[in-house]
């Protein structure tokens, strides 16, 4: 099963040919005519137009982002650390479960 196959000696390929045939007598198209020179003018570019004004930030824009990202990271921390606690609390009622299961099954004769 893990042994390799391999062809019998009439139908293994000899180290100097190749599967593959050699590709003769194709003749390919150049990949693009942009060096030649075209046989009718071509219409004028149009103008670019003007650029944007660059964004400017006012003292109150600035306010406005520095408190929504503050809020931002606010309600994500409340998120993240009510998380963090319901897994603990999670993880101290199954221990108190899991202490009291023993105690139950280690003396059946104690209650």
């Amino acid at each position: 099963m893990f042994t390799p196959k391999i062809p019998p000696p009439d139908t293994a390929p000899t180290p100097g040919t190749s599967l593959v045939p050699p590709l003769t007598g194709l003749v390919h198209p150049p990949a693009c005519t942009c060096h030649t020179t075209p046989a009718t003018p071509t219409a004028p570019v149009p103008a670019a137009p003007p650029a944007r004004p660059a964004v400017r930030f006012t003292p109150g824009s600035l306010v406005v982002a520095a408190a929504g990202g503050t809020a931002v990271v606010l309600v994500v921390g409340t998120v993240l650390v009510s998380m963090l606690l319901a897994t603990a609390i999670t993880a101290v009622s199954v221990a108190v479960c899991a202490v009291v299961l023993r105690s139950l099954l280690n003396r059946p004769n104690n209650r």
